[in-house]
Parts: C-alpha cells; sequence; structure tokens
C-alpha cells in the first residue's frame, strides 16, 4: 500500500488519493471560507476491502485540520467513520448541520 499523499484538486472540488494507479476520492463543496461539506467518498472497487477509505478519509481530516478548515459530515462512509474514530468530531463544524444542505 502507498504512503497516504492526499491532493486537494480545488478544480473537481475534491480530494484524491492515488493507490495502485487507482483514484479515490473524497467529494467536497465549499460553504464558506473556513467550511467543507463533505459530500462523496469513492473508492475503486478492486480496491474495497482493503482500508483504503478509511486511510483516505485519515488523510483528509488530517489537511483539514492543518488548514484550519471544519467540516459537515454529509457522506454516510464519513459519518460512519467518525462514529468509529469519535476524537475526529473536532472538525466537526458546529455553524452549520446536516439539514442545512
Amino acid at each position: 500500500m502507498n504512503e497516504t499523499n492526499i491532493k486537494n484538486n480545488t478544480h473537481q472540488h475534491r480530494f484524491e488519493l492515488e493507490t495502485d494507479g487507482k483514484v479515490s476520492i473524497v467529494a467536497y463543496q465549499q460553504v464558506d471560507d473556513e467550511t467543507l461539506a463533505l459530500t462523496h467518498t469513492e473508492v475503486d472497487p478492486s480496491l474495497e476491502g482493503h482500508g483504503v477509505g478509511s486511510k483516505l478519509v485519515e488523510g483528509v481530516l488530517t489537511y483539514i485540520e492543518q488548514h484550519g478548515q471544519k467540516i459537515v459530515p454529509l457522506c454516510p462512509f464519513i459519518s460512519v467513520y467518525l462514529k468509529r474514530h469519535p476524537d475526529w468530531n473536532r472538525l466537526v463544524s458546529t455553524a452549520y448541520t446536516i439539514n442545512d444542505f
């Protein structure tokens, strides 16, 4: 498994992680200057079950934290990840809820 290397593709509004030549993504909407709504996670079917999704989400959350931003977890996969790793809830925006979208 390759080292986690998250890229923020701002043109396509998504974070990307390349693994064995395949790109997994977390799509987002820019809500305001410091908030991203994470809308969709997609992992290549050939990589499912290998922890790529979790590695992707962890990398994205690390990136967002390093950039001083907050998230609104609209994607079910990310919501489940946050339930399993509640320490990351520190990044969840208090200014918005899922119902705002």
